[in-house]
């Protein structure tokens, strides 16, 4: 089952992102997100009444003539280690994917990993000829999804993600 997260959720969250990434950068951007306020979508994967995956998306800016705030950023993403490769983490994005739609936001950015994301429709996202503050505009990891067609064309420009993703 895949459903919000709760405040109750939060111990066990923690836990997913630490285990799944093995180390503490990813629960540290989900509890700084969430303490800013700054969080616009968060779902939980639920099995058998344990949490065992998470997703989140948070606000983006693109800076362009116009500015444009109708983005989110994808991640992180986590599913525990011994339920990884069992479909969860797809169906949180599918899932986040269409709740974003929904919800009116007109494109997804993510940093991740070049061969998995793809399936789910995302592209380098210099195709938009998109910049961010963090690794060079051609980089595979850096990637982008329109929800809403032609939410980034003539957004050239750059990628403000959260200040809870500075560190990273």
């Amino acid at each position: 089952m895949i459903r919000p997260e709760t405040p109750t959720d939060h111990a066990a969250i923690d836990s997913v992102e630490e285990q799944a990434f093995d180390r503490r950068d990813e629960a540290n951007i989900v509890a700084t997100l969430r303490a800013a306020g700054t969080v616009s979508l968060s779902l939980v994967a639920v099995l058998q009444r344990q949490i065992v995956g998470h997703i989140l998306f948070s606000p983006v800016e693109i800076e362009s003539e116009p500015s444009y705030e109708g983005a989110v950023a994808m991640g992180p993403l986590a599913v525990l280690p011994a339920y990884q490769r069992q479909g969860i983490g797809g169906a949180l994005v599918q899932r986040g994917l269409e709740q974003c739609q929904q919800q009116g936001y007109g494109a997804v950015i993510l940093f991740g990993h070049p061969t998995y994301y793809p399936r789910f429709g995302f592209v380098p996202a210099h195709h938009f000829s998109l910049r961010n503050r963090y690794v060079e505009p051609e980089h595979p990891a850096f990637m982008a999804l329109e929800l809403q067609p032609g939410a980034l064309q003539g957004r050239h420009g750059l990628v403000h993600l959260a200040p809870a993703f500075d560190g990273i």
